[in-house]
């Protein structure tokens, strides 16, 4: 079996490294490579699945503390960590086996168990029998870079995000009609009796400042229906017996359609233009520096969250699309990878983004396939975009910072 997988790691990272370097040619080389990740799949948070909502049977039983990341989490970010070695090691950014050398490669993670424990898993795995550092802030400590309205980082405006999504979105309950379809499903997952007004708890849709001006309080169907959704996707990635998975009522299908309930969350805080500038102003500044420092590492890790990847998704104007999942819905380990490159000739630098996710399917069965998709930015005209222009574009969508000087500790 061990010999099987590095067989399959082999020809994964064959397959990548031709999908790399086919908008390129034989001209640009890449030269800096920064991967913004969601963490791996971990059990659900508290207050995941509302207090109130109503179900036929009690949940399953998961195998670690909430919100913590599960021994089979770990075994997915480190088959997913050795692919990207693989592919890195093609590309000549890295060596293909042995410890990186030493400021070559960096990983930083937010604060919280499951993304440090993450970012653990994926160093094991990028680097196995390797010292390779994670770099965090001390445990729960807020880091701007990964929460930016809880760092108070932007002058943020609760009420002119509020406006600003009420624009995008057409108001809340506009949001909840849209999705419809989707929270009966849900409803029917969900099996509770009787169900006179549906399964979730009762609320009506509203969303408003946060009493300290600082936040948004999001309510209705949406807000219950979305870490359910979510819930439901972990127990299928995590392996669970089907007959667990949404109660035997759900398949792979099905997931994807309730994902976009999920992904909602997303179109509330973190798609609106208001929002992705200011839930990207430190993230997106982390990822320009990264990508144009001369003296910086080739291969820099920032692990995050599923809201880290769709703010910085938003403040390019991309969506996140992904065979089994509903678009923007990022799975477990779901990463954007920004790419600098250098024409050889001309000398000219140019950027690439790609979205590399893992289907559900392969998330269950700890398997290596990967989706690689490469990601046309709006105003750069191709998939190779000139540096200047993508530092300008994305520059332009972000809030200005309360401290320019913003960072995470080494």
């Amino acid at each position: 079996m061990t010999a099987l997988r590095h067989v399959l790691f082999a020809l994964a990272a064959l397959l990548l490294a031709v999908l790399a370097s086919s908008d390129a040619g034989a001209g640009p080389v890449i030269e800096r490579v920064v991967i913004v990740m969601r963490h791996g799949i971990r059990a659900p948070l508290a207050g995941e699945v509302p207090e109130g909502t109503r179900t036929g049977a009690p949940w399953p039983q998961w195998p670690v503390a909430e919100s913590r990341i599960t021994p089979h989490g770990v075994r997915a970010l480190d088959i997913a960590a050795a692919g990207d070695r693989a592919l890195l090691a093609r590309q000549g950014l890295v060596a293909g086996a042995g410890c990186p050398a030493v400021g070559t490669v960096r990983i930083r993670t937010n604060s919280s168990a499951r993304t440090i424990a993450s970012g653990v898993a994926y160093a094991k795995g990028f680097a196995r029998g390797c010292e390779l550092k994670v770099e965090h802030r001390p445990l729960d400590e807020v880091d701007p870079i990964f929460e930016p309205l809880r760092a108070r980082a932007t002058r943020f405006d609760a009420r002119a995000a509020v406006a600003a999504i009420n624009q995008e979105t057409g108001g809340v309950a506009a949001l909840v009609g849209r999705h419809r379809a989707a929270l009966d499903l849900l409803d029917g997952v969900l099996g509770c009796a009787p169900r006179r007004d549906g399964c979730l708890p009762v609320a009506a849709p509203g969303l408003m400042p946060s009493v300290d001006g600082h936040d948004l309080v999001l309510t209705g169907p949406i807000r219950s229906a979305s870490g359910i959704a979510q819930v439901l996707l972990l127990q299928y990635a995590e392996g669970l017996d089907l007959m667990q998975v949404g109660w035997g009522r759900v398949d792979a299908a099905a997931l994807q359609r309730l994902g976009a309930l999920h992904a909602a969350l997303f179109a509330v805080f973190t798609h609106p233009p208001y929002m992705a500038a200011h839930q990207a102003a430190v993230l997106g500044r982390e990822v320009l520096q990264s990508v144009t420092d001369p003296a910086g590492p080739r291969v820099d890790v920032l692990m995050g969250h599923d809201t880290n990847v769709t703010a910085l998704a938003a403040a390019l104007r991309i969506e996140l699309r992904a065979p089994g999942y509903a678009t923007d819905d990022v799975p477990p380990g779901g990463a954007l990878i920004v790419e600098r490159l250098r024409d050889p000739v001309s000398g000219k630098l140019f950027v690439r983004v790609y979205y590399r996710t893992q289907r559900p399917e392969t998330l269950r069965k700890l398997g290596t396939a990967v989706t690689l998709r490469p990601l046309r930015i709006p105003g750069c005209g191709a998939i190779l975009c000139p540096a200047p222009r993508f530092a300008a574009l994305l520059r332009r969508q972000l809030a200005p910072l309360v401290d320019p000087a913003l960072r995470s500790p080494n």
